[in-house]
């Protein structure tokens, strides 16, 4: 069984747990299907906002795809979690990110 069968035999006993739906999304990206770790993604925003690390990983993805603006707006929403969390070291990494993204768009 490949690792996309186990998640998603996982994710069907548990469709709502969020460290399987963010694994899920981690596969996909990893496998090149794109629009299911988007899909993925979503889902697990919706239904779980306060998981912080989907921020990192849902900005990388937007951005992966050319969608700067969406990118840069999960970023922010994440820094604004992580704070409230009071994870700093989270904080520390999208606000990385975000620098990241912005210098490469001030250099092109």
């Amino acid at each position: 069984m490949s690792r996309l069968d186990q998640l998603l035999a996982f994710h069907a006993e548990e469709p709502n747990d969020s460290f399987v739906l963010f694994a899920l999304a981690a596969e996909y990206v990893k496998l090149k299907q794109f629009d299911k770790a988007l899909s993925t993604f979503q889902t697990l925003h919706e239904s779980n906002p306060s998981y912080v690390g989907l921020y990192y990983h849902y900005g990388k993805l937007l951005h992966r795809m050319g969608r700067r603006d969406d990118a840069a707006a999960m970023y922010r929403e994440g820094i604004a979690v992580a704070t409230r969390l009071t994870d700093f070291h989270a904080r520390s990494e999208l606000q990385s990110a975000l620098l990241e993204m912005e210098i490469e768009e001030d250099d092109q």
